[in-house]
């Protein structure tokens, strides 16, 4: 127990020292964010096929048996996070890997535009967009799932949503890593009560996603961008994971229990002593690894996919 807990401290002292957000400029986060990618251990003989998905850029990584011709086999379409400043499909490459691998499915990731240079509703748009290219590409509803981690967890809930509202098909389910499911209120009890024990995260960080995202948007505040107070029913299967130590804990927990109330089936994990997107490092933290792992099992028996 004592060495797992002086790998946490250890990994958790490393996070804190270089969480910044408030004081770093963009170009510095995304350096930082590119930089810390490639420190990590990463998957060998892992292949990255790029595409172009309309004006936007995405990757395909098959980490599967078997390669799945256009318009046939499962995909999962992947949103990556990091507060709507930062993230390419490099830097998330590793992660969508290991969960091509756990899964059995091809994984496509996507650069949706980024804030400050692009506000609300840019990344929203391009996540949606994603999706209508993956169905006139011919895949099937029901053969695609939608992952996400932060931000890029709550696009994937926003992104649910206004399929639903649109009265378009539904994917088959969506796995969601540590998702801000109120970007507007800021209001979760574990805002206060992690506040001290979450490396990565805080009220007024994410306080700062919320204003570099709508940036000069002079509308109303877009409900949307509160998922938790939006009606949910009707949404398909949810896996929901996150850290019993981040201030996005209460954002888990009351979306898993709001979105029961509705008659969504949910699969809510809280993993003990640990942080935002810990699965981020799984090449390092045996837990990251295992919570991965989840995620693959939870693909399959979506999909009822045999071993």
């Amino acid at each position: 127990m004592s060495n797992r807990t002086d790998m946490l401290n250890a990994i958790k002292n490393h996070l804190k020292q270089n969480n910044g957000n408030g004081v770093r400029t963009v170009t510095q986060i995304r350096e930082d964010l590119i930089a810390a990618a490639k420190s990590l251990p990463r998957l060998p003989g892992v292949q990255a096929v790029s595409v172009t998905i309309g004006r936007l850029h995405g990757e395909w990584v098959d980490c599967t048996d078997e390669a799945a011709g256009s318009g046939r086999g499962k995909v999962i379409l992947y949103y990556h996070g990091g507060g709507f400043i930062s993230g390419t499909c490099e830097i998330y490459r590793d992660l969508a890997a290991r969960i091509s691998a756990a899964s059995g499915a091809r994984v496509l990731t996507v650069e949706y535009r980024l804030a400050p240079e692009h506000v609300y509703p840019a990344a929203n748009e391009d996540c949606l967009a994603a999706y209508d290219w993956l169905l006139a590409e011919g895949y099937s509803h029901k053969d695609i799932i939608l992952g996400g981690d932060s931000v890029g967890a709550s696009l994937a809930l926003m992104t649910l949503i206004t399929l639903r509202d649109d009265g378009k098909k539904l994917p088959a389910a969506a796995f969601l890593l540590s998702p801000h499911s109120d970007l507007v209120h800021l209001d979760g009890e574990s805002y206060d009560s992690r506040a001290e024990l979450d490396p990565t995260g805080s009220r007024a960080g994410n306080q700062r996603i919320l204003e570099d995202y709508l940036g000069d948007y002079t509308g109303d505040m877009p409900l949307l961008l509160s998922p938790l107070r939006a009606d949910l029913h009707g949404l398909p299967p949810l896996l929901i994971q996150a850290g019993d130590q981040e201030v996005l804990l209460s954002d888990a927990e009351r979306l898993a229990e709001r979105a029961r109330a509705a008659g969504v089936q949910v699969t809510l994990e809280i993993w003990e002593d640990l942080w935002s997107v810990f699965q981020m490092i799984a090449a390092i933290l045996p837990e990251g690894q295992q919570a991965i792992g989840n995620i693959g099992t939870y693909v399959k028996n979506i999909w009822n996919l045999k071993e």
